[in-house]
């Protein structure tokens, strides 16, 4: 169970691919919000999904909506599991692990707003640890072997039609996503332009969704609110370079490439950064691997400047540079 969000449902995919390779007999079905079952659908070792309706469960009328869908929810496993994994760990996942009746449920011992009630195993997890650091502990919890190297089982995608890309090769161009739903982490709409001028020498593809960006350069291929998420998967692995703000994107960008600069102001990018050790990131004027990050810039807030616009710029068309030789 992790039905959301969408970094969190990218951190999920190693601990689950493990355990499907450790134990090719099982039957494997993972609850998961309906808008983000596209980057799972195709997994190899993935027996089906089981959509959570979360959008039905808003509202006043919500927690009667959420009750009722237990029914649903039921017919939908078919039969009740051996083991029900909760990586979510809230109040609401806690009781569909309950509802699923299955014997064996196991939740992280971070969980929150009560989930720990409706488990019958709980996994020690550091709560200062990266997500999957945590998520691996489920994976050590069942007696499975955690390798150095993470598979990260992204779907290869969808391509982007050659017409919305407007000539622009994305192995040649840098992939902008400057819009994150958390305060304080987005591009402000002259900073995205200011990014945009300082790459003329390159091409800039601009996605993600937000409100349109006026006045954008030459340069600049728009796809805002354009593209699916099997598409923008796929354009991140192609993409020459790729700067992202801390957010969903930034953790798709991650997992399918290793050319990528994370862009984090207030969050912490020991628990919310990149994952692979290859990604760079920027905070506090400094650019530096997760690994490395820098006692003093872990909880600190720092905020995005137009220096620090042309720093990112600068760093990111450096690197494309060197990656095309």
């Amino acid at each position: 169970m992790k039905p959301s969000s969408l970094g969190d449902v990218v951190h999920t995919i190693p601990a689950t691919s493990l355990i499907a390779s450790a134990c090719p007999h099982l039957r494997i079905q993972w609850l998961v919000n309906p808008e983000w079952a596209p980057l799972i659908d195709d997994l190899p070792w993935l027996t089906a999904t089981v959509p959570f309706p979360r959008s039905r469960f808003r509202g006043i009328s919500g927690l009667g909506s959420f009750t009722k869908w237990r029914h649903e929810f039921r017919e939908q496993l078919r039969s009740p599991p051996d083991i029900a994994l909760d990586f979510q760990g809230l109040l609401r996942s806690g009781l569909v692990s309950r509802w699923s009746q299955a014997p064996v449920r196991v939740g992280l011992s971070d969980s929150r707003e009560g989930a720990r009630l409706f488990h019958t195993d709980i996994v020690a997890v550091d709560p200062d640890a990266h997500a999957v650091d945590r998520y691996l502990n489920m994976v050590r919890a069942l007696n499975i072997e955690v390798p150095d190297e993470l598979p990260w089982e992204l779907p290869s995608g969808s391509p982007i039609p050659n017409d919305w890309l407007e000539g622009v090769s994305p192995s040649q161009a840098i992939v902008l996503h400057p819009f994150s739903r958390g305060d304080g982490k987005s591009l402000t709409t002259p900073q995205i332009i200011r990014f945009c001028n300082a790459c003329l020498d390159v091409p800039v593809i601009l996605v993600g969704m937000s409100q349109p960006v006026s006045n954008l350069p030459g340069n600049t291929c728009d796809l805002t609110n354009r593209t699916s998420l099997p598409q923008l998967v796929w354009l991140m692995r192609q993409a020459g370079w790729i700067v992202s703000v801390d957010s969903g994107p930034m953790h798709i960008a991650a997992a399918a490439s290793p050319r990528v600069l994370a862009v984090h102001t207030w969050s912490n990018p020991c628990k919310v950064g990149p994952y692979r050790p290859e990604a760079w990131i920027y905070k506090g004027r400094q650019i530096f691997h997760r690994r490395d990050s820098p006692p003093d810039l872990r909880s600190s807030s720092c905020h995005i400047t137009d220096n620090d616009v042309d720093a990112i710029a600068a760093f990111a068309t450096g690197r494309l540079m060197k990656c095309q030789g």
